[in-house]
C-alpha cells in the first residue's frame, strides 16, 4: 500500500487543490527509466500528474545523486562555479537547480509558517543609512553645531 497522506493535487481547478490527506489520489501507473516514480491521479478532477511534481527535481533529467549533490554544494555555501566544477555539470544547471529550490523553499515556507505570532514589543523599526550620509545627520544631531 502506498502512502500517499502526503500528496495533493496540483489542478487549480480542482476543488480538493492543496488538501493533504484528502483521500482523493491513487496510483495510476508508474513511469522513468526504471518505472521508479508514481503517477497519480485525482478523483475529483480527473487530472494525473508526477509525485514528484511541485519539486526541485520535477523534470530534472540529472541523476538523483547528483542533482542532491548540487544542493548541498550550495547549502554549503559553494559558489555557482565551484560548484559545477565539483558536481561536474554545467554553471547554468546550477543556477536552474538553485532557482528551483529557492522558490520551492519559499513556497514551502509559506505553507508552513503562515501567520508568525504577534510580537508584543510593536513593529521593527529600521533606520537605512547611506554611506557618507551617516556622518552628516549625525554632525546635524549634535548641539552646537
Amino acid at each position: 500500500m502506498d502512502d500517499l497522506a502526503r500528496f495533493c493535487c496540483h489542478n487549480p481547478d480542482c476543488r480538493l487543490y492543496g488538501r493533504r490527506n484528502a483521500g482523493n489520489l491513487s496510483v495510476c501507473g508508474r513511469y522513468g527509466k526504471h518505472k521508479q516514480f508514481r503517477q497519480f491521479y485525482c478523483n475529483a478532477c480527473r487530472a494525473r500528474f508526477s509525485e514528484r511534481k511541485g519539486t526541485p527535481l520535477y523534470r530534472c533529467r540529472l541523476p538523483d545523486e547528483t542533482a542532491i549533490a548540487v544542493f548541498d554544494h550550495l547549502a554549503e555555501g559553494n559558489g555557482i562555479r565551484q560548484t559545477g566544477r565539483l558536481v561536474g555539470v554545467q554553471p547554468n544547471t546550477v543556477v536552474r537547480l538553485a532557482r528551483l529550490a529557492g522558490r520551492h523553499a519559499h513556497d514551502a515556507h509559506e505553507e508552513l509558517v503562515a501567520f508568525s505570532p504577534s510580537d508584543l514589543r510593536g513593529p521593527v523599526r529600521r533606520e537605512v543609512v547611506f554611506r557618507g550620509q551617516e556622518a552628516k545627520e549625525l554632525r546635524s544631531r549634535q548641539p552646537g553645531r
